[in-house]
């Protein structure tokens, strides 16, 4: 990567793409040259504009960052929205990205992209050899079309767009909206809630839902309200009470920190095209990015209420969807090419909670 290139950084918004962004300027990319739009400044489903936009930028590489991306109750809400969004999305950049004579591109795509019964850990070979989960199928489904894609044109047209699928990412910049946030920070908001109230903090947690417009069920029965109460500066509070969880506590993931999510798409975006394809059978344009190990969800929620500080009780709901079993990524592959998480969870999790702590 020369210090003079132009550098497109798709939803640089969001939480991978806004640590890409800060990898760059730490590599010394100047400012100038890393190009970011707003969804205001440029709809990326809107390939007309898309085509503008590459037209009047000399862009030399692209991150594909940019997705529509939720938790287990979003993707089984809006499946028409997850798939139709972000196949728009891919298509047009991909599309346009050729058109314009950009060679280099990087897609990011995610784990969920194997079947539900692959077996563990799981390799790049595994992509569709089997069902997918269902609940969120349909954006699996658009992430497999992405790496097609990447395929597709480094097949007909000579590209060197590359694919990168990451395992659960957390991490600065993350979404903590209940009801369509991953399991991770849907954890550190959901602690943090109970921790406010075990404090008798009652103008924490109006502050709270002020930011994200609703607060859980089981957050209000602490602080003495039923569901449908609304929150005062006059409620009652609580001492003591129960987080509840979705699903059994029993499946297992894997989870990386953003900035090595970030770290390891540049070193795969600039390694030498030669070496990657030796890495890579032919036609395989992904690669998986992990950190190498997993915990159950019951282990994970019991570090992030120690961080939080919450001493209260953790309970399951099995009446909520457990999604897949487990979910290990296999990354040897980028391991022999040199790149290494350098984050481990504790460590991320402290910092995912500071910043979590400083936007409010």
């Amino acid at each position: 990567m020369l210090s003079s290139s132009r550098i497109f950084v798709a939803g640089h918004k969001g939480m991978v793409g806004s640590a890409i962004v800060r990898q760059l300027l730490t590599l010394g990319i100047s400012p100038e040259n890393i190009i970011t739009k707003t969804h205001h400044q440029l709809d990326l489903t809107d390939h007309l504009a898309i085509r503008y936009f590459f037209q009047q930028e000399a862009i030399d590489q692209i991150y594909l960052a940019a997705a529509k991306v939720g938790g287990i109750h979003a993707n089984n809400t809006y499946p028409a929205e997850f798939i139709y969004s972000n196949l728009m999305i891919e298509t047009g950049v991909i599309h346009e990205a050729w058109r314009a004579g950009i060679c280099k591109l990087l897609f990011l795509g995610s784990s969920c992209i194997y079947p539900k019964q692959v077996p563990q850990p799981m390799t790049e070979e595994a992509l569709l050899t089997g069902l997918l989960e269902a609940t969120n199928e349909p954006y699996a489904i658009a992430k497999i079309a992405g790496i097609k894609l990447c395929e597709s044109y480094n097949r007909q047209y000579g590209t060197d767009y590359r694919s990168v699928m990451p395992t659960n990412l957390y991490g600065p910049g993350d979404n903590y909206h209940l009801a369509n946030s991953h399991v991770l920070p849907a954890m550190i908001r959901k602690f943090h809630l109970a921790k406010l109230a075990m404090e008798q903090d009652l103008p924490g947690i109006i502050a709270n839902q002020q930011r994200y417009g609703e607060i859980p069920s089981d957050i209000k029965s602490m602080i003495g309200l039923s569901p449908t109460e609304p929150i005062t500066l006059s409620n009652p509070l609580k001492p003591t009470g129960v987080v509840t969880l979705w699903g059994t506590g029993t499946p297992y993931r894997e989870f990386l920190h953003v900035d090595d999510m970030a770290a390891a798409s540049i070193h795969v975006m600039n390694l030498d095209k030669s070496i990657y394809e030796t890495h890579t059978r032919p036609m395989l344009s992904h690669i998986n990015v992990g950190y190498g190990s997993d915990l159950t969800i019951r282990d994970i929620a019991e570090k992030v209420a120690q961080i939080v500080g919450y001493t209260g009780r953790i309970e399951f709901d099995a009446n909520k969807p457990d999604g897949t079993p487990k979910k290990l990524m296999d990354s040897s592959r980028l391991q022999s090419l040199g790149w290494q998480a350098q984050i481990n969870l504790e460590a991320g999790l402290k910092d995912t909670y500071q910043s979590y702590l400083s936007a409010h």
